[in-house]
């Protein structure tokens, strides 16, 4: 069982703001489409996002030329609400050894606005349009996962056009737990063969395309010429997404997820999948920031935070350094 947050965002250019804590109001556009699916709109001057409540599953991401920066299939099976592509939250589990399109179908509706979050500091909040959610588990989710939990999440865009999330799982039960956590990432690319990921060189990794088989990254870049499906190991906290044909790079900034998962279905699977196009693996790349080798374990009454920051940059050659500080969080 797993859990998917969605987020949707539209035009709303927002005053300037001194640097403050998060005691500030959160800026955000509930909206509902024609189809009746309830969405949380984010913008500032660099870009907006979009959201789906229900679902806690981030759809679409701009920058403010309005190029999206999200993959999301255009091949939906009907009848279905489902959405492959954008950025989703699995949990309590985290699913590796099978494909990975498995995280983000689990379809839980229990995600609400959160109109009293507790304290959570958060600087430049200049231009800054932000929503929190929560969620509890219902009846339905008691029968695969026992346990009781508040899952708070934060999903912001930044002055300069950064999309920011942040979750925070506590143990609210009177035993402790554990779980495995990722945010499953698809990113748009001119061409996969055109990509290049820094930040993974030198790390071990399972190989879910060999049984889950340990490797090393021997490359001083990760590129695609065949499927990849992989579980990077304590990697860094800055992983550089490289598109040459776009002339642009994401950087992906994590915190608190020590593990990082790539993957690309390539020809052969996208044919079988019934919501993904034949050719639209060219389009797309997934890496997730996550926590899967070691389960976070929680004792009642403790509280976890995980971290992801996407930051473009308008470049293809970024291989110097980034700084991995996740300064907006």
């Amino acid at each position: 069982m797993c859990y998917e947050i969605s987020l949707l965002i539209v035009p709303q250019h927002l005053p300037a703001q001194p640097i403050i804590d998060w005691e500030c109001e959160s800026t955000y556009d509930p909206i509902t489409d024609p189809n009746g699916t309830d969405l949380v709109a984010l913008s500032n001057s660099k870009g907006d996002a979009m959201v789906i409540l229900e679902r806690g599953h981030v759809t679409s991401w701009r920058n403010d030329r309005g190029d999206e920066l999200l993959f999301t299939s255009k091949k939906i099976p009907k009848p279905s609400n489902a959405t492959r592509g954008g950025i989703s939250v699995c949990f309590p589990q985290f699913c590796t050894s099978t494909s990975l399109e498995a995280n983000s179908h689990a379809k839980n509706k229990g995600w609400k606005i959160d109109t009293d979050p507790p304290p959570l500091k958060q600087e430049d909040y200049r231009e800054r349009s932000y929503v929190d959610l929560v969620l509890s588990p219902s009846e339905e989710d008691w029968k695969d996962w026992p346990y009781s939990y508040e899952f708070r999440l934060r999903v912001s865009l930044s002055s300069g056009g950064n999309l920011n999330m942040i979750s925070r799982i506590r143990n609210i039960d009177s035993k402790p737990f554990s779980f495995s956590f990722g945010y499953h990432t698809y990113l748009s690319v001119s061409d996969i063969c055109e990509v290049r990921i820094e930040g993974l060189e030198t790390l071990d990794y399972l190989d879910n395309l060999s049984d889950r088989k340990r490797f090393t990254e021997q490359g001083d870049a990760l590129t695609f010429e065949s499927e990849v499906n992989r579980a990077y190991l304590s990697s860094e906290d800055c992983i550089s997404v490289i598109d040459h044909g776009k002339k642009r790079t994401i950087v992906i900034k994590k915190k608190g997820l020590p593990d990082a998962v790539v993957w690309n279905p390539w020809q052969r699977k996208s044919k079988v999948k019934a919501d993904f196009g034949n050719e639209e693996y060219k389009k797309m790349v997934c890496v997730d920031g996550a926590a899967i080798d070691r389960p976070i374990a929680l004792k009642p009454g403790e509280e976890w935070t995980g971290c992801l920051e996407l930051e473009p940059v308008n470049s293809s050659f970024c291989s110097e350094k980034f700084d991995s500080h996740l300064r907006n969080f």
